[in-house]
């Protein structure tokens, strides 16, 4: 490493702010204030600063002038704050009328670092802004992000530009976590010959690489390092502060005392990790990988309707359709999969026409009233389809089994090999290695498309609101024109919960159609349906 001084710059309060809403409390904060002193931090970022938007944020959303006094900063304490460049450039009035409204100059304000976080694309753009900062007396930072996949000459170019322009302090972010040390240092290079001024690095943690990425930008000459309390960030998070400033107090020659920051680690954050859920996991790692921004992954670990296979899937989508840059509309388009025209070959009407239907969910009480649900099997010859792989009945009482999730077909694939019902799904649209997964299988042809609000089944497809394999299900027998569905192990998630809500809606949906198999639930069920009891049919 080079003897150049690192400047530590923790960004928790900003960057961890998008688990939260910006919205910490008083008791954290002065703990938090009271740690960054104890072990020489340089600058602290305590938040964003820019406009109103809808939907509420906590003031470290906004970080006022007059927020920012009321803290009771430590003197040692030097504070910064972010700028999403594209509420700038984005501003109706224009950049120049929309700075004077966020920043009075340096003087009259707690702060004293602006950084203006950027795309490459807004890069020329968000330079006249610094240079206005400056005149205002502030030091200036750009944070460059997405640069992982750009040409290395390209990034020379963008350091050239930057030389031209009153910067104090130009950062690259690893924003997708996909890099790793040998790439550092061939970025920081880049920068080097057309920059002359320090370089900054902010790190992402998707493949546990924050860390080494960092300390090997900082053997390559960065001297502005960011990192966050616990790695509380977006996404899996950042470097760690509690591991830097303890691996870089040589380099930085100041008194540090741990102890105030080992314990807000333990009082204030490790509980906050445990309810958020920040840090790397496989799925991190994937969309680091893959080069998939990771707020795609933080949402669905945050809504409970996205399982497992539902997670890999959209992983898998985001791989081919490109995922760098976050779009909610994306998102719900990689869940449910199946778009375009539906094709199947099978009528389920030969075999179901007239016929009571019995759907075997994989609730509770389904399991618990097995025997009922044999019994009745036997006496009235119910066609039953059970959901995937599921086998609360006696094996030979099930007539077919329906799936209709690629991944879960991928994960259950040995299973429905062993299982000896057909098994009724979209094969002609499934993936090959899907199919190819569940070689030697009888797979009944069942087309299927998933359009918002649309219902529609006809002789060997369907069109549904979602990809859900309870919604298929129904389609399959509403295509066969079933006398009655009835529905057991169907009991529904609690109130609340966005997984009970998407079903409660698909089956409100169903039931408000004209024509179609009425629907009784004959176990218990949290559901808006009529109910009976298996032992009473």
């Amino acid at each position: 490493m080079n003897d150049q001084h690192v400047i530590l710059l923790d960004c928790t309060l900003r960057d961890g702010g998008y688990y939260n809403n910006w919205d910490f409390d008083a008791e954290l904060v002065r703990d938090y204030l009271a740690a960054m002193e104890a072990v020489s931090i340089d600058y602290v970022e305590l938040g964003l600063r820019g406009f109103g938007t809808s939907g509420f944020r906590g003031a470290f959303a906004y970080t006022t002038d007059s927020f920012l006094r009321g803290l009771g900063i430590p003197e040692g304490l030097q504070v910064g704050v972010m700028v999403n460049a594209s509420e700038l450039l984005g501003h109706p009035e224009g950049l120049q009328v929309a700075l004077p409204r966020l920043f009075v100059p340096a003087e009259q304000s707690p702060v004293a670092l602006v950084r203006l976080a950027c795309h490459v694309q807004e890069f020329a753009a968000t330079l006249p802004a610094c240079d206005w900062l400056s005149e205002q007396g502030y030091k200036v930072g750009i944070n460059l992000m997405q640069v992982a996949d750009r040409d290395l000459a390209e990034v020379e170019e963008l350091a050239r530009m930057a030389q031209q322009h009153r910067l104090d302090v130009l950062y690259f972010a690893d924003s997708l976590g996909s890099l790793a040390p040998p790439q550092i240092s061939a970025l920081v290079q880049a920068f080097r010959r057309g920059w002359k001024g320090p370089l900054g690095i902010h790190t992402h943690d998707n493949r546990t690489l924050a860390q080494a990425n960092t300390l090997q930008a900082v053997a390559d000459g960065v001297t502005w390092v960011d990192s966050t309390v616990t790695g509380m960030g977006r996404g899996p998070g950042n470097a760690r502060t509690e591991y830097l400033v303890v691996e870089l107090a040589s380099r930085r020659d100041r008194v540090i005392n741990v102890a105030p920051l080992f314990s807000l680690v333990s009082r204030h954050f490790k509980p906050l990790q445990q309810h958020h859920g920040w840090g790397t996991n496989p799925y991190y790692l994937l969309a680091g990988t893959y080069g998939i921004h990771p707020t795609y992954i933080q949402e669905m670990l945050s809504d409970s309707r996205y399982a497992e296979e539902d997670l890999l899937i959209v992983l898998d989508f985001l791989k081919n359709q490109g995922g760098k840059k976050f779009n909610p509309g994306t998102l719900e388009s990689a869940r449910h999969f199946y778009s375009g025209e539906p094709q199947g070959s099978w009528t389920p009407r030969q075999v179901i026409e007239g016929r009571e239907v019995l759907l075997l969910g994989s609730g509770p009480g389904a399991k618990r009233h097995s025997r009922g649900l044999e019994d009745y099997i036997r006496r009235s010859k119910p066609f039953v389809i059970a959901l995937n792989t599921q086998s609360i009945v006696a094996s030979e009482l099930i007539d077919v089994r329906a799936a209709c999730h690629p991944f879960r077909l991928m994960a259950d694939c040995q299973e429905h090999r062993r299982l000896p019902q057909p098994l009724v799904t979209p094969a002609h649209m499934l993936p090959g290695k899907v199919r190819d997964a569940l070689g030697g299988k009888t797979l009944l042809d069942f087309g299927i498309s998933v359009k918002a609000g649309a219902f529609h089944f006809a002789e060997n497809h369907c069109v549904l609101p979602t990809s859900l394999v309870a919604a298929y299900a129904l389609a399959i027998a509403a295509s066969g024109r079933a006398a009655r569905i009835l529905l057991a192990g169907f009991d529904g998630y609690l109130p609340g919960d966005a997984r009970y809500e998407e079903v409660a809606q698909l089956l409100a949906a169903y039931q408000a159609l004209p024509h179609v198999p009425p629907l009784l639930a004959v176990t218990p069920s949290r559901y808006q349906i009529p109910g009976s009891t298996i032992y009473a049919l």
